[in-house]
């Protein structure tokens, strides 16, 4: 099957929570209407009407469209009763059918969604996602009222990936004991970052590195050089756990980390420097820690990054009900999509990638293979 087929099997399996005298339009075309004015530049339920009617020749080649493109509030009443954990399933399943095997790096990590804060609420959506770093891919998200609940959001994720034989990362809002048990439970491993949230394993793994013995410890060091500044990092692991006062708390921890970072500005000739501590299920290989801990951070800056830049999730206003977790899934489907394009010569940004696939037919259909 390819990728048109797929998008097109993918828009059929979502499920219809309307009223049957309110299904004018079917919901395929809903779903797929939406994902392209999304991927070709539409932010609000409008303009993907906007979209439509103006792509109404080209849609009909695709779709039929018997009774015409839905108004916006159509798309707005459809996505704001669609159930998020229905629509995340079968996502993820979608995702899967076109990437690779996503096994590697899986980042966990928090974003708030600023705009979809109403009025009379203490705090906007928090959306707690993961994402296969190896392959930029979301692989799933789950909504909760304010970051400090991603404690009890994160073993509820979880729950939905399939992880086995992935290194799993996350903030220290994550090292709590019962994540590092659902994370072993799954067959995974884990890398928690420690801070001074867990003040007891913090100062344990920060005085095991003040004399660490020679036999107990190895190391490993990268140096880039990037625009205007050099960066050092230097990942020291030990896996003498006698340091730590209540190891049997923590499923399956093998080893303790320091991860050492030094930058140096060119322009200001000044130096920054910092430390941070974290744990892990895997075994004294400081190569391998390095790279999993420094992959983490594409989740911020591939995917957060690109989701408040490319498609400015942070300024959307999607409120009613379930808008704002379903239109985040979205856009996160269309990223994937666009990173997933490989046709042109010249490298792209997604902003850019997005105006030709509005302007060009034939480029928004290469992106699905047609």
């Amino acid at each position: 099957m390819n990728s048109k087929n797929k998008l097109l099997a993918f828009s059929q399996s979502i499920p219809d929570f309307r009223l049957n005298r309110k299904k004018l339009y079917p919901s395929e075309n809903i779903v797929f209407i939406t994902i392209l004015a999304v991927i070709c530049g539409a932010e609000t339920w409008e303009e993907i009407e906007d979209y439509g009617v103006v792509k109404h020749d080209f849609l009909e080649t695709i779709l039929g469209l018997e009774n015409g493109i839905p108004s916006h509030d159509t798309f707005n009443r459809f996505f704001s009763l669609l159930k998020p954990a229905f629509f995340e399933e079968h996502f993820i399943t979608w995702v899967k059918s076109i990437s690779n095997n996503y096994k590697g790096v899986v980042a966990i990590d928090g974003k708030t969604v600023r705009g979809s804060k109403q009025s009379g609420l203490k705090s906007a959506i928090h959306l707690v996602s993961a994402f296969s770093t190896e392959n930029e891919v979301f692989l799933g998200q789950i909504k909760t009222a304010e970051k400090s609940n991603e404690i009890t959001a994160i073993p509820e994720l979880l729950k939905i990936l399939d992880l086995e034989k992935a290194i799993v990362t996350i903030d220290a809002m994550g090292c709590q004991t019962e994540i590092a048990q659902a994370i072993i439970e799954q067959k995974a491993d884990y890398i928690l970052a420690v801070k001074e949230n867990q003040k007891e394993l913090y100062l344990d793994i920060e005085s095991a590195f003040l004399i660490p013995s020679k036999d107990q410890t190895k190391s490993y060091t990268t140096e880039e050089i990037g625009s205007g500044r050099i960066e050092k990092r230097i990942c020291t692991v030990i896996d003498d756990m006698t340091h730590l006062t209540d190891i049997d708390r923590w499923k399956s921890i093998n080893t303790i980390i320091k991860i050492d970072s030094e930058r140096f500005i060119k322009s200001t000739k000044q130096t920054q420097t910092a430390t941070r501590y974290y744990i892990s299920s895997l075994p004294c290989e400081p190569n391998k820690i390095a790279e999993a801990i420094r992959s983490h951070w594409k989740i911020e800056n591939n995917l957060h990054w690109h989701l408040d830049v490319s498609f400015r999730e942070d300024k959307s206003r999607k409120r009613y009900k379930n808008a704002a977790q379903n239109f985040s899934s979205i856009l996160k489907l269309s990223l994937k999509i666009l990173l997933n394009e490989s046709i042109s010569t010249e490298k792209k940004s997604i902003r850019r990638k997005r105006k030709i696939a509005g302007w060009d037919n034939h480029y928004l259909l290469s992106l699905f293979d047609f």
